[in-house]
């Protein structure tokens, strides 16, 4: 029989413990996962674990930035299969602002709708523990690693709707500043969502200022920062009178 090594050990022990905070939710805390709950589930004796940390406090470091970076699908996997149908049908701006936008409304209610949503648990319980990154160097890194790249695959994401649509950057402004507040905005509507918050939803008239048809709150300010970051590409579509859309989707 093949000897586990100290590496495996770890792993099988950060590998359950997640498990155990995942099936608890983020309001349990890396804190409330213990060591000797974790060692029991998986057949192990604190000696095994007690090799590899020195107290409970190391283990719960080591917890937290490997549950920061769990993703069971890419960053903007669930962003791009919210948009296919409208992209396909040669849909608007408009149209896809509000469909990638009620998807990431819909995503991270999850959390408290669908317990089994494994995936949206991972998303939200790791935004959790980024709000918390100070406490730890290690934890502090691991979140910035995830954030890079989530805003890595959301610029390219972006900038291949902008150009689909015909919208460049306002100068001096780049795609990465405007991802950079689309995750800061789509982050901030997923606390609200943790934190059990219902999200305003509206149903728009046709002779109102904003885009009729049925909106989230998320998908109206997300309008606002494509109108605030971007302009048309060329003289042609700035022309007097020429209506403009919009874009979007979310950092996760």
């Amino acid at each position: 029989m093949t000897r586990r090594t100290a590496e495996d050990t770890r792993r099988l022990i950060l590998e359950a413990a997640i498990q155990m905070l995942l099936e608890r939710g983020v309001t349990a805390g890396v804190q409330h996962i213990r060591l000797q709950e974790v060692l029991r589930s998986v057949g192990l004796t604190t000696g095994a674990a007690y090799r590899i940390w020195t107290d409970q406090t190391e283990f719960h470091r080591d917890l937290a930035v490997e549950m920061v970076g769990v993703r069971f699908a890419p960053p903007v996997a669930s962003a791009t299969e919210a948009i296919q149908d409208v992209l396909a049908s040669d849909g608007s701006m408009h149209d896809v602002v509000r469909a990638a936008a009620l998807d990431h409304v819909t995503y991270a209610s999850k959390f408290h709708l669908e317990p089994e949503s494994r995936d949206s648990h991972a998303f939200i319980t790791a935004l959790a523990l980024r709000t918390a990154a100070g406490a730890w160097p290690e934890l502090r890194v691991a979140s910035a690693e995830r954030h890079r790249a989530s805003v890595a695959a959301f610029t390219e994401f972006y900038a291949a709707l902008l150009h689909r649509y015909g919208r460049r950057m306002r100068s001096p402004l780049t795609i990465i500043d405007f991802t950079e507040a689309m995750a800061a905005l789509g982050e901030g509507f997923a606390i609200r969502s943790a934190e059990g918050l219902d999200h305003p939803r509206y149903d728009i008239p046709q002779d109102a200022e904003v885009p009729s048809g049925r909106w989230t709150l998320f998908g109206i300010a997300i309008l606002g920062l494509v109108d605030g970051f971007t302009l048309p590409a060329s003289d042609e579509d700035a022309a007097p009178g020429r209506p403009t859309q919009s874009a979007g989707g979310r950092g996760r």
